[in-house]
C-alpha cells in the first residue's frame, strides 16, 4: 500500500506512522530523516541538500523527490510505504504524482488525521519534557503526578522554546495556508480518507488500519 499521512503539527501522524509501519511491515518515510541520512552518507543528492542547508536555504523539491524515489526503490518498500511530512503543498503533490506515474506506482490512498484547532494548541503548548530522561507529558492531557516533576526519574520538566503559543500559532497558520489545500487536491482524486485524530491512540490506529486494509 502506497500511502500518505496528512495532518497538522500535533495531529499525531508521526506516532501513527511508527505504529502502522510496524503493524504492516512497511517503512515510514520521513523526508527529514531522508535528508539527514543522505547528508551523513554524502550521496550526490545529500551533497546538494547540504549545500542548500548550509546556506540557510530550503532544500529544493527536486532533491526531496529524488530522495523519495531512491528510498521507495529499496527492497523493504516494495510492498508499500507511509509518507510522513510530504507533500506539504500542491506543487510538491503534483511533483510526487508525476514521479510515481513514471514508476507506474501511483498513491493508493491518503489519510487525513483531523484534529480541532483548539486541541492542537493544547497538545503543543501543553507539552513538557523531562530534562533528564526525555519523557514527555502534557499539562492539559497527560500531566505528571507532581507538577513540574517527571514520574519516572523526578527530573525537572521544561517547555521547549518553540512550544509557545505564538510559534505554534504560526506553524498552524502555515499548515492551513500551504498544506490544507491538499485535502481538496486528494479529494478530487478520490483518494482522501478523513479520520478523527482525537481519542485513544489505539482506536485511531484501528480506524486507519481499516482504511489500509481496503485500499
Amino acid at each position: 500500500m502506497r500511502t500518505v499521512l496528512l495532518g497538522a503539527p500535533g495531529s499525531g501522524k508521526g506516532t501513527q506512522g511508527v505504529i502502522l509501519a510496524k503493524k504492516y511491515n512497511i517503512p515510514q518515510i520521513s523526508t527529514g530523516d531522508l535528508l539527514r541520512a543522505a547528508v551523513n552518507v554524502g550521496s550526490e543528492l545529500g551533497k546538494k541538500a547540504k549545500t542548500a542547508m548550509d546556506a540557510g536555504a530550503l532544500v529544493s523539491d527536486d532533491i526531496v523527490i529524488g530522495l523519495i524515489r531512491e528510498r521507495i526503490s529499496q527492497s523493504d518498500a516494495q510492498q508499500g510505504y507511509i509518507l510522513d511530512g510530504f507533500p506539504r503543498n500542491i506543487p510538491q503533490a503534483e511533483a510526487l504524482d508525476q514521479m510515481l506515474e513514471e514508476l507506474k506506482q501511483p498513491l493508493q490512498g491518503v489519510v487525513l488525521l483531523d484534529v480541532p484547532f483548539e486541541e492542537l494548541m493544547q497538545r503543543l503548548t501543553g507539552r513538557r519534557t523531562c530534562k533528564d530522561c526525555g519523557a514527555i507529558y502534557n499539562i492539559h492531557l497527560s500531566p505528571s503526578k507532581v507538577e513540574g516533576r517527571c514520574d519516572n526519574c523526578n527530573g525537572t520538566l521544561f517547555q521547549r522554546a518553540d512550544d509557545n503559543e505564538d510559534t505554534i500559532g504560526n506553524r498552524l497558520n502555515v499548515y492551513q495556508e500551504q498544506t490544507a489545500p491538499l485535502v481538496n487536491y486528494y479529494q478530487q482524486q478520490q483518494k482522501l480518507h478523513r479520520i478523527a485524530g482525537t481519542g485513544d491512540v489505539n482506536d485511531i490506529t484501528d480506524m486507519v488500519g481499516e482504511i489500509f486494509d481496503t485500499i
